[in-house]
C-alpha cells in the first residue's frame, strides 16, 4: 500500500531533520557500500600466498618464513574486510524551520576543516532532536 501525501511529507520532513541534526549518520545510512570484486581477488591471492609460505616455512623448519606467511595472510584478510577509504563528505547545508536548505560556507565543511582545531559548536537555541520531537508530540496531542 503506497504512502499518502501527508505520510510522504512527514517522512521527507523527518529525513531533513535527521540530515540537519546528525549529518554523519544520515550520510552513513544513505551511502551504498558496494565492495569491489577486485578487492576480494587480491585478498584471496594474498591468502593463498601466505598459506603457502606458512606451510613451506613449517615443512622446511624455517620459522621466519612461516611468520611472514602468517603476516601476509592476516594482511590479506584485513584488506578484504576493511572498507575502502573515501574522502570525507560533509553536510551540504542546514535545514531551516521552513524546510529550505541553507548552504554551508566553503570553509566550514568537514573535508576542509583542520583536525587539530576545535570542533564547531552546535547552535543551542533549537534544542536537541529528541526534545523537539517531544514538543511536537505534545502540540499534536493538545497538551
Amino acid at each position: 500500500m503506497p504512502l499518502s501525501e501527508y505520510e510522504q511529507r512527514v517522512l521527507e520532513q523527518m529525513e531533513r531533520e535527521l540530515t540537519s541534526d546528525d549529518p554523519r549518520l544520515a550520510t552513513t545510512l544513505t551511502s551504498t557500500t558496494s565492495r569491489s570484486g577486485a578487492r576480494y581477488v587480491i585478498a584471496g591471492i594474498g591468502l593463498v600466498v601466505g598459506l603457502l609460505a606458512l606451510v613451506l616455512g613449517a615443512a622446511q623448519s624455517v620459522p621466519w618464513v612461516g611468520v611472514i606467511g602468517f603476516v601476509i595472510m592476516f594482511a590479506a584478510v584485513t584488506y578484504a574486510l576493511t572498507p575502502p577509504k573515501r574522502r570525507p563528505v560533509g553536510p551540504l547545508g542546514t535545514v531551516s524551520e521552513s524546510g529550505s536548505i541553507n548552504p554551508t560556507k566553503a570553509g566550514t565543511s568537514n573535508g576542509s576543516r583542520s583536525r587539530s582545531g576545535p570542533a564547531p559548536q552546535r547552535p543551542q537555541n533549537r534544542g536537541s532532536f529528541m526534545h523537539r520531537l517531544e514538543e511536537r508530540w505534545d502540540r499534536r496531542r493538545g497538551e
